[in-house]
């Protein structure tokens, strides 16, 4: 009984224990949420202006920030680079001792200080003005020693950080991180940054094969296989037999699908009369599925699921055919 007693006070203290570290935990989530809220809010005309000064550099973007903000410079550095605005990390330190090198007048810098007082923001800082390149200051209060030295300064709302005692870089960096992403997008939209951009630079993992498009992988030129309508079914199956896709495509007088033919037409045509003789047109299918060159070979493939057919053609604006699709294509490169 003593034993089942002792269990019984060990579960109570350890479930007491689980209920207060969520507790915590919601409350530091709940202190972040409404900083952001908050930062959404006072978004003004400097933000504008930050953009407006981003979109027009020709070389480079530059994230520097000490200690907890050097890590969120780093990180929204590479979310810039990933979306559109080439952008890199330095360090402030290692920039007093030569890194200062790494960046030209073409560049625009982003320094990132929660009190605007870091000291070792200042060789950088100087530098960017000797040099008239733009500085856009990330701060947590106003005015301060780096907010005044910049072009455009942007302030996150006055909010208490997470940690108990008030020290620790918690809310701050959220709301720092939250606002550089912002910034991102922002850049990503004024640059009409599209999907298949965002899958030129993520070519590796999931997300690269999800953003793989028709035009990466379809075969074309010499490798796709079609006839002008009229040709006679002897010569189609040579030319489909040639290329080893297992349909043609049948185009018309000016170049535009007219209609295919595949494995599954020519068993259903063998029904007809002399068949061989007999012009593909007699045998082809017309209005067939197709698929722009643009459209992701994830699309696709639903298009061929859903159908149940394993190959589509792919038409220009004006429908004529400039390569084929096919399930062993996708699958090969990971789509499916």
């Amino acid at each position: 009984m003593a034993d089942d007693a002792s269990r019984s006070t060990h579960r109570n203290a350890a479930d007491e224990a689980i209920a207060e570290d969520i507790i915590i935990g919601r409350q530091v989530i709940d202190m972040e949420a409404k900083a952001l809220t908050a930062l959404a809010a006072g978004l003004d005309e400097s933000f504008v202006a930050a953009v407006d000064c981003l979109v027009r550099v020709k070389g480079r973007v530059i994230l520097t920030g000490m200690g907890k903000s050097g890590h969120i410079a780093r990180k929204i550095a590479a979310t810039m680079a990933s979306t559109g605005t080439p952008a890199y990390f330095v360090h402030p330190g290692e920039a007093s001792h030569g890194d200062l090198g790494m960046i030209t007048d073409n560049d625009a810098l982003i320094g990132l200080s929660n009190s605007g007082e870091t000291h070792e923001l200042g060789d950088i800082v100087e530098f960017a003005r000797r040099n008239m390149v733009p500085v856009i200051a990330m701060v947590g209060r106003t005015p301060s020693t780096l907010g005044d030295a910049a072009d455009v300064c942007l302030v996150t709302p006055d909010a208490p950080e997470a940690c108990p005692h008030v020290l620790a870089p918690t809310t701050s960096t959220t709301m720092m991180l939250a606002l550089g992403d912002a910034l991102a997008v922002a850049l990503l939209e004024r640059r009409n940054f599209t999907a298949r951009d965002f899958g030129r630079l993520h070519p590796g993992g999931k997300l690269g094969r999800r953003l793989i498009t028709v035009a990466d992988i379809m075969h074309s030129g010499d490798e796709l296989p079609r006839v002008p309508t009229g040709t006679a079914m002897s010569d189609a199956l040579i030319e489909m037999t040639a290329k080893s896709l297992g349909c043609l495509a049948v185009t018309d007088d000016q170049g535009r699908l007219a209609g295919i033919m595949t494995d599954g037409d020519l068993r259903r045509g063998m029904k007809l009369p002399d068949l061989l003789t007999r012009a593909v047109d007699e045998a082809m299918t017309r209005n067939p599925h197709t698929i722009r060159a643009t459209a992701l070979a994830s699309e696709g493939v639903g298009i061929m699921h859903e159908n149940k057919v394993t190959s589509l053609f792919v038409l220009d604006d004006d429908r004529r055919p400039v390569g084929l699709l096919h399930i062993h294509d996708c699958l090969r490169a990971g789509v499916a």
